[in-house]
């Protein structure tokens, strides 16, 4: 093996992203492509009467204006996509469901015309009861959508074809011995009702797609992590076989989830393929605060210590609202529903995890897959407990920690997922042990740590495609979408390790689903594990294809290879010169394929329990030191530690970086994130009015922290890392909080009017005590 793995190498495109150099999708010229704008409902819930477009036809420079019962009238049924259940149209044609959702396409000349035009169409709407929030979704008696449809794309979702009368799309329980029965036997126990609100992920690129016919052949250029997906997806909403669809992409912006699944792509691709024209289709920043946001969830929860202070029970009740479309919804429900305990040995459990329509904009995957909002939960009440004995809140947390080998509440094994390590460093880093000055004045200082688990994505498919260039180069053709998470550069490294290469001489070919071979998707942290693997496999392959060349070369099988080329005794031959002579002309390439793909063990469904839910864990921590000043409520971060077991860090840097990152997106969740809602209408969704963490609001110290806990069938041993460091970080800072004054607060983002409010209350205590 070579030793390209485990360096802090730099980005490939470092100068380029620095420089502003890196070519995005909105960036490429469309010459003559029409640009699209989209007519969006005012009224939250009501049905479609008629649509007004003639105003809008009649403005010079517009070229159609396009109904969602036109696409109906053209493409049916099909209009419907989604990836949990076919719920969501492009344009809306029977009914709107949020305040903004497309109900009219305007194609014009320029954007400015499309965009005039657009606000000239107008729609005649027969209101019906809007669903506002969780409560009335589910005691109520309106609902969002008639009958439950499962899409094709999750099977297991099919039972629930035709179900009607209910805004619950899916229902994940959990049952581990009888949590009810302990909880009321034991010592103590803390319960609370915990909110954390919709937020919006913020990429700093705009969603945008280029869709175009070429011959006969659907094609796009589009920001998107699931390319493979949006060519099925536009595959089946055009009936068209996948050979006569073509999905490109470019490097993203960011995207953190917002740039998933049925987005733009879907309505792109049915103006173009219907109308005939190139189209360019780009949310304005106000716009893509309407496409998908993070699930608000309300969690009512307990956990129970008996008379020695072992932990027997843990109950949750989790909603998530999901807004007006399913998305991805059901999967979250069930992947954050399974670990609503926490990562600690509990002898008895009970999880009921749902996920709810409502009018309001669809919720989609964000950065942690729906986990921060049961963190936020579990990790309030174990240190709520801890208090409630009189103990150490990092040392109740160790007693009870899963270890190696230990099997979790929902039945899977504990394998490479050092919670007791990450805890250990993030106590450490803020000095946990040592004395604390706790301030005298109207400055109170307080310190708080969180432990966080999560599952990754399981079952997912890798491909990946090798192809060694004569002059000792390589190109490796993958779907994963670099969206700044580093993905392309540490895969050259894992290939070039394998073939005692330099990295840099490896060149990472984007996602375009004509070369690129097929990927399940760039989410859920899977893509350094499953990607990884199959990109070892595929340089294995290569290697082997390498010797079998060299052996022919000298006539025998004892053949080495390493950074000077392969090698039999004393005898050598560059690769060059190996695959010159085999071939016999320069420029020559050999070529090897791999796949790597996971299996799962389906819940089941009296227990909602599995033994292979996932195929590994990511395990983090964080520990936060801060002070609040009691007369205002404003909370000032010193130190901030976050730790993440990442199996083996291929490149230390950029893990640092992915840790680092998810921690201040995480200050946001925490102490300003959300989005606000009045009936059903977004009221801050512009970068005026939603606020983001700044320089300014960053720890005076950040540490990341590595830890390795090698992974047995990892590539090198690695995980993934993008979302560890953002589950502890809410309860973390509301611990340190509690800490400081004395009061616990069970809703977010914990502002300073919340902070003050609960200084103010006659009884600061919020969660219930036994």
């Amino acid at each position: 093996m070579g030793d390209q793995v485990g360096r802090s190498r730099p980005r490939f495109d470092l100068p380029g992203r620095v420089r502003g150099l890196v070519s995005h999708v909105g960036d490429q010229p469309v010459g003559t492509a029409a640009h699209v704008a989209l007519h969006r409902s005012t009224a939250p819930h009501a049905r479609i009467g008629e649509v007004h477009v003639d105003e809008a036809l009649a403005m010079p420079g517009v070229y159609a204006v396009v109904t969602g019962l036109d696409l109906y009238k053209q493409l049916g049924d099909r209009i419907l996509t989604g990836p949990a259940f076919a719920d969501q149209p492009g344009l809306a044609h029977e009914k709107v469901r949020y305040v903004g959702e497309p109900v009219a396409a305007v194609l014009a000349a320029d954007l400015k015309t499309a965009r005039a035009a657009a606000d000239a169409v107008w729609v005649d709407y027969e209101e019906l009861p809007p669903v506002y929030d969780l409560r009335d979704a589910l005691d109520g008696d309106a609902y969002v959508h008639d009958e439950l449809r499962p899409s094709s794309v999750f099977g297991d979702l099919k039972h629930l074809r035709g179900v009607r009368d209910t805004n619950v799309n899916y229902e994940y329980n959990l049952r581990h011995g009888d949590a009810a029965a302990a909880r009321d036997a034991g010592a103590a126990t803390v319960t609370g009702e915990f909110w954390a609100p919709p937020t919006h992920h913020v990429p700093i690129e705009l969603p945008c797609t280029i869709a175009w016919v070429d011959a006969g052949r659907l094609e796009m250029l589009t920001t998107t992590q699931t390319p493979s997906y949006v060519r099925q997806t536009v595959s089946d909403l055009l009936d068209l076989p996948l050979s006569r669809v073509r999905i490109t992409t470019k490097p993203l912006g960011g995207s953190f989830g917002a740039k998933m699944y049925d987005r733009l792509e879907p309505l792109a691709a049915a103006l173009a393929w219907t109308t005939g024209r190139t189209v360019r289709l780009v949310a304005s920043r106000e716009e893509s605060f309407l496409l998908t946001t993070r699930h608000g969830a309300g969690v009512t929860s307990s956990m129970t210590a008996d008379a020695d202070g072992n932990l027997v029970s843990a109950i949750a009740d989790v909603r998530y609202d999901t807004g007006a479309y399913a998305d991805v919804g059901p999967r979250i429900t069930a992947k954050s529903g399974m670990v609503a305990s926490g990562p600690y040995r509990i002898a008895n459990a009970s999880v009921r995890s749902r996920c709810v329509y409502t009018n309001k904009p669809s919720a989609g995957p964000f950065r942690g897959f729906g986990v921060p909002q049961v963190t936020w939960s579990h990790e309030s009440l174990i240190d709520e407990l801890a208090h409630r004995l009189g103990a150490d809140p990092v040392e109740f947390r160790r007693r009870h920690l899963l270890r190696e080998g230990d099997e979790a509440p929902m039945g899977t094994t504990m394998h490479s997922a050092d919670f007791v390590g990450c805890l250990d460093a993030v106590a450490n880093a803020i000095g946990w042990d040592q004395p604390i000055e706790r301030g005298d004045g109207r400055v109170k200082r307080g310190r708080g740590v969180a432990v966080g688990v999560k599952a990754v994505l399981t079952p997912t498919i890798a491909n990946a495609v090798l192809q060694m260039n004569q002059d000792a180069s390589a190109t490796l053709l993958i779907s994963t979408v670099d969206m700044g998470q580093g993905s392309d550069t540490i895969m050259a490294q894992i290939a070039a390790d394998v073939l005692c290469l330099d990295s840099a001489r490896i060149h990472v070919v984007r996602a375009d689903t004509d070369a690129t071979p097929y990927d399940t998707i760039t989410a859920g942290s899977r893509s350094t594990y499953h990607t990884g693997n199959a990109v070892r496999k595929v340089a294995e392959a290569m290697r082997t294809k390498l010797i079998g060349f060299a052996a022919q070369h000298f006539g025998a099988d004892d053949v080495t290879l390493d950074a000077d080329g392969l090698h039999h005794g004393d005898a050598h031959v560059t690769i060059p010169e190996l695959i010159h002579g085999h071939f016999g002309a320069r420029g020559a390439t050999v070529t090897a394929e791999a796949n790597y793909t996971t299996e799962w063990v389906p819940y089941d469904k009296e227990t909602g329990r599995s033994e292979k839910a996932t195929e590994h864990w990511f395990a983090g921590a964080v520990g936060v030191q801060l002070t609040v000043d009691t007369a205002t409520g404003r909370v000032h971060l010193e130190h901030l530690a976050v730790a993440g077991d990442v199996g083996k860090a291929i490149n230390p840097k950029l893990v640092e970086q992915q840790l680092s990152g998810a921690a201040i997106m995480g200050i946001g969740h925490a102490l300003f994130d959300q989005l606000v809602l009045d009936q059903g209408q977004v009221i801050n969704g512009t970068l005026l009015d939603y606020q983001l963490p700044s320089i300014k609001d960053l720890p005076d110290k950040l540490t990341p922290i590595i830890v390795e806990s090698p992974h047995a069938t990892g590539p090198f041993g690695a995980k993934g890392v993008g979302e560890t460091g953002i589950l502890g970080i809410a309860p973390a800072i509301a611990n340190a909080v509690r800490d400081a004054l004395g009061v616990r607060i069970t809703t977010l983002p914990l502002t300073p009017e919340s902070i003050v409010a609960a200084l103010e209350r006659s009884d600061p205590w919020t969660l219930e005590e036994k």
